[in-house]
């Protein structure tokens, strides 16, 4: 996986948990969500890279 890439799954994944806990903190139940969403997307992408550098191999 390119270190770019994986800082980038790395920040956005960051970026979740910190919207997700200002979802909690508020209330906000979209908000919340739209944390958890960003995390799923990070994992995938993290999941897509790591298949990518297996057949690279």
């Amino acid at each position: 996986m390119g270190t770019v890439d994986k800082a980038k799954n790395k920040a956005q994944n960051l970026a979740g948990k910190a919207k997700e806990k200002v979802g909690e903190t508020t209330d906000d139940r979209e908000k919340q969500n739209e944390g958890r969403a960003d995390q799923a997307k990070s994992d995938i992408k993290d999941a897509g890279e790591k298949v990518k550098d297996a057949f690279h191999r």
